[in-house]
């Protein structure tokens, strides 16, 4: 019993009508969204919003942060249109089922952990790129049919549509918390555009969601090798793109929240919800930044609200089309400009003096590749990639070697910081192999062999001192460097000659 309370966050102190009223605002935000991917997938607009319904509702039970709001996304629809186009809607839910499958396996080899490599200033790029993507998309509510910008009282009228919009979600909070100001605006929206019949887009000028309970069909695809090789690469790309974005929208709301999710537990939600989309006629989808801020903007903390939101967007699509399809863009607009302000890291800003300049390229690459690729784990991959590079380089360059002769005459040469693959070229300049004593001790009590290419450096120095008849002892070894060295006699000759058992030599110091 204890654990379906824990699993609803029932022996919690839950703000049901907060929760409510957030699943009813983000349901309302989630229309158009889910729609758009849809579309830029080259599909109907129901496989986005099934997806969007079974995304939200089955993470937000299952998943490992409660508040976040999971369903269609674009990173997960550009993926798929290669593959609409080549092989149709069939295949789409398959690759989906697929990609389940993947994340699935993910979420229980614990690879959630492998949040840990990612750098901040990588997350800083991501969520000012993801930013920007958010408002440079609104900016289409400002073209006409033919995409060209409007004019005239067109324009004038969005535009102050929008504007009331931002300034009631905005102002609102200051007077009070009772009710989401989101909702309010977008209700208050609706209602002057009722009111005074202005004339402005809907969201039924974008597609009709008129529809029905989502159809469950197992995906009409050939079950054989040929199939699975069509789809592979797709899901294996989209079940990538997902659990970054998920994983990342996760710490996101850890951090505003200052609670912890659980990652891996959420990538066996995000997987089983994609199964579960692809099963029902979605086109699957992952964690969804926008809407998971609506949510947590609005006081939302429990999985109350992610299920609110996902039942009303059925009922939306079963009952209330008709209503919802009246509801005037330019309040969804201004509601996605306000997220895309608020997820935007503006200290970010005030880094560009004060940190290391390589972290700001990163930072600043990241977002470029965010914005201008709409490639989201491409871009963490490449931030995550010279973040690394930059670390291996900077620490390459921090290894030091101090020498001192002892009164035996045998010369002891103190190892400083890390030898790994990019140190040993400097670790090879330190040493004066033909005026060197015939007695060399190595002591790495400050420092460790961390890889293959460290013991492939320390075997070719004593051979280099062998040749010309001298001799190398190795002293302070950690346990670790020990038991790779143990490891690498498998596979080449390291050539310690005093210390064969690679145990901590005595010290031969007076």
């Amino acid at each position: 019993m204890n654990k379906i309370f824990n699993l609803f966050n029932l022996s919690q102190k839950i703000d049901y009508k907060t929760e409510v009223l957030s699943g009813l605002t983000v349901a309302l935000a989630l229309v158009p969204e889910a729609v758009a991917f849809a579309l830029i997938a080259g599909l109907s607009p129901l496989t986005g919003l099934y997806a969007a319904f079974v995304m939200g509702l089955v993470t937000s039970i299952l998943g490992g942060r409660p508040g976040m709001i999971s369903g269609a996304t674009g990173a997960v629809a550009i993926v798929l249109v290669t593959l609409a186009k080549s092989h149709g809607v069939e295949y789409i839910f398959a690759a989906v089922v697929l990609a389940g499958i993947i994340q699935i396996s993910a979420g229980f080899l614990k690879l959630g952990k492998l949040m840990r490599l990612v750098p901040h200033p990588v997350i800083f790029g991501f969520v000012n790129g993801l930013a920007i993507i958010i408002f440079t998309s609104q900016l289409s509510q400002f073209k006409d049919a033919t995409g060209s910008w409007l004019t005239g009282m067109p324009l004038y009228i969005i535009l102050g549509l929008v504007l009331v919009t931002m300034l009631i979600i905005w102002g609102l909070p200051k007077l009070t918390k009772a009710i989401p100001s989101s909702l309010v605006a977008i209700l208050v929206v609706f209602g002057l555009v009722v009111i005074f019949n202005i004339d402005t887009r809907t969201v039924g000028d974008i597609a009709s969601i008129k529809g029905g309970f989502p159809p469950f069909h197992f995906p009409k695809v050939p079950f054989n090798i040929e199939s699975i090789l069509i789809i592979a690469p797709y899901a294996g790309i989209m079940a990538a793109v997902g659990l970054i974005e998920s994983l990342l929208t996760l710490n996101i709301i850890d951090e505003i929240t200052e609670t912890r999710g659980r990652g891996n537990k959420e990538a066996v939600a995000q997987g089983t919800a994609n199964i579960l989309s692809g099963l029902f006629s979605g086109m699957g989808g992952c964690a969804m930044i926008g809407q998971s801020l609506i949510n947590i903007s609005s006081g939302a903390r429990a999985r109350v609200s992610g299920i609110v939101a996902a039942v009303m967007l059925l009922v939306f699509i079963m009952f209330g089309s008709g209503l919802i399809e009246k509801m005037p863009m330019a309040a969804l607009t201004g509601v996605m400009i306000m997220v895309a302000i608020g997820t935007f890291e503006w200290a970010s800003l005030k880094t560009f003096n004060r940190m290391p300049k390589s972290d700001i390229f990163v930072m600043v690459l990241v977002t470029l590749v965010t914005v201008f690729l709409h490639n989201l784990a491409l871009a963490v991959i490449v931030g995550i990639v010279i973040a690394a590079l930059v670390f291996a380089w900077d620490n390459a360059t921090r290894i030091r070697v101090k020498s001192h002769l002892h009164d035996d005459g045998a010369k002891h040469y103190e190892i400083l910081g890390p030898l790994f693959f990019a140190s040993v070229t400097k670790f090879n300049e330190k040493f004066d192999v033909l005026n060197d004593p015939d007695i060399i001790i190595l002591d790495f009590a400050d420092s460790r062999i961390a890889d293959m290419s460290a013991i492939e450096a320390v075997n070719k120095l004593t051979e280099r001192y062998l040749k010309v008849g001298k001799k190398i002892e190795m002293q302070h070894l950690s346990s670790d460097c020990i038991k790779l060295l143990q490891n690498a006699e498998e596979i080449i000759k390291v050539n310690i000659l005093e210390d064969p058992k690679y145990k901590v030599a005595a010290n031969k110091m007076a």
